[in-house]
């Protein structure tokens, strides 16, 4: 009798959860400008998670079972100081790290090198220029970076010779770091412009955008001692398959 009132309860609440699904996307398809529901499930503090595909990209927003209220925003989990929105969609939108061409990338070895990230850069892009910071202050890193010139189009020569340059690694930190551009040099086989199309077929529509290790992504710089931990954990998740 008690395995069949449990069967009946999970009968009753997946009817449930089926009938809740149905009302979200009924109400919420015509509410977000025209964009394709791609999933509902159970989301964080008794809400309902709807996943949806924009022109940048998979993005996610909350609402009730009856669809009453749209929650728009990260929701955080205050115990464990953790971003639950931002985890999901680096999940969501992780990658296969092997299926990165990284021969189309400049490769920049430091230390052991045992923490990889591979980094869609723009020399011309602040946010890029602040993260170069952080970048030169991490210990036993292996950095790919895919350059991705889209800030400033009329500079891209500038990416192109810093590929074309003899001493490769340190042309292209002297132009992302530094802003000083290399000596003009654009003759060589350059992979700049595979990169652009690349990324924008990856989505990639912010600079700097990361890919760990473990395929996860992330637009935008990170302060060091989250972006050790987050190297450090990508690579433990990577060992653990």
């Amino acid at each position: 009798m008690e395995k069949l009132i449990v069967l009946l309860a999970g009968c009753l609440l997946a009817g449930s959860a089926i009938a809740n699904e149905a009302l979200i996307r009924q109400v919420l398809q015509g509410k977000l400008g025209g964009a394709r529901i791609e999933g509902i499930q159970a989301g964080p503090a008794g809400l309902f998670e709807v996943r949806f595909r924009t022109d940048e990209g998979v993005r996610i927003v909350y609402t009730d079972a009856k669809a009453q209220n749209i929650i728009v925003g990260n929701i955080y989990d205050t115990k464990s100081d953790r971003n639950i929105t931002e985890e999901r969609l680096r999940k969501l939108t992780a990658i296969s790290f092997e299926s990165l061409p990284l021969e189309q990338a400049v490769k920049v070895v430091n230390g052991s090198g045992k923490r990889v990230l591979a980094v869609f850069s723009d020399p011309y892009c602040p946010a890029c220029k602040q993260f170069e910071n952080t970048l030169a202050q991490m210990d036993d890193t292996t950095l790919y970076y895919f350059m991705f010139p889209v800030i400033r189009p009329e500079l891209i020569d500038q990416s192109i010779s810093a590929w074309c340059a003899q001493d490769r690694v340190n042309a292209w930190l002297d132009l992302a770091r530094r802003h000083v551009p290399p000596a003009a040099n654009t003759g060589c086989d350059h992979p700049v412009h595979k990169n652009i199309a690349y990324g924008q077929s990856l989505g990639v529509n912010a600079t700097p955008t990361l890919f760990f290790v473990n395929g996860e992504r992330m637009s935008g710089g990170l302060p060091l001692a989250r972006l050790r931990a987050m190297l450090d954990d990508a690579a433990a998740s990577v060992s653990k398959r």
